[in-house]
């Protein structure tokens, strides 16, 4: 893969992977025998290794890129969370992702599949406000021990793109579901009341998790991938 041509997307939109994509027939595992699956994905899926080469190809067109801090009289932290409800075609387990942006640039990302099965897209979302919740307090913590802002008294922002779960947020409700979610969803409410976070609505298409989680049209992939910093060599 090494001279392999460029591809413009690590994950093209719509694509999904299962358990079933494995080889059945005699044919389709003698097909996969020589491609060289445990380097690449450590899976004998036919599905995957094409998966794999686009991956593959991705990097060999983005291999100059580099992430670009720009100089900026006001430093701000600022996040974006996002939640693929029940896109795990195995399980329908939703994926959590976010991206904190500081220098005009990204810092800190993560794409994780949730622990337990959400019954709402507003559930999953919560999830993954939560996850990025813990991360921005993290994050506040670590800046303000190395002095790089002194104490950041504003809340730091957190945008998704589900009005229901922002709603939830700010609202009075206790519970939206059993023990371990209504945990994660008192957290996030005492949080913003704290004044330590704000939640706050922006449209689908502005949201710069959503790369985390799901594919995406080139355009928009790209568009993202430029908001949050990073660019090619030539550009920086």
């Amino acid at each position: 893969m090494m001279e392999c041509v460029g591809g413009d997307v690590p994950v093209n939109k719509g694509d999904k992977f299962s358990r079933e994509q494995a080889p059945k027939t005699d044919q389709e595992k003698l097909e996969m025998a020589d491609n060289p699956y445990a380097s690449l994905v450590g899976s004998l899926m036919t599905a995957h290794w094409v998966a794999g080469k686009k991956i593959m190809r991705y990097l060999q067109r983005t291999k100059d890129f580099k992430i670009v801090y720009k100089r900026n009289e006001s430093l701000e932290l600022v996040g974006y969370a996002y939640a693929d409800f029940a896109g795990c075609v195995d399980n329908l387990k939703s994926t959590s992702g976010f991206v904190f942006l500081f220098g005009g640039a990204a810092v800190s990302w993560k794409s994780v599949k949730q622990s337990i099965v959400t019954t709402s897209t507003m559930q999953a979302e919560f999830i993954a406000c939560y996850e990025a919740t813990c991360q921005a307090i993290w994050l506040k913590n670590f800046l303000t021990g190395l002095k790089v802002l002194g104490i950041i008294e504003k809340p730091i922002q957190i945008w998704n793109d589900n009005n229901s779960a922002i709603l939830f947020a700010k609202g009075n409700k206790r519970s939206i579901g059993g023990k371990p979610l209504s945990l994660k969803f008192l957290s996030v409410k005492e949080k913003i009341s704290e004044g330590s976070t704000a939640m706050d609505y922006i449209n689908t298409e502005s949201n710069l998790a959503d790369p985390f989680n799901k594919g995406l049209p080139n355009n928009v992939f790209k568009r993202h991938v430029t908001s949050m910093g990073v660019l090619s060599g030539f550009d920086a």
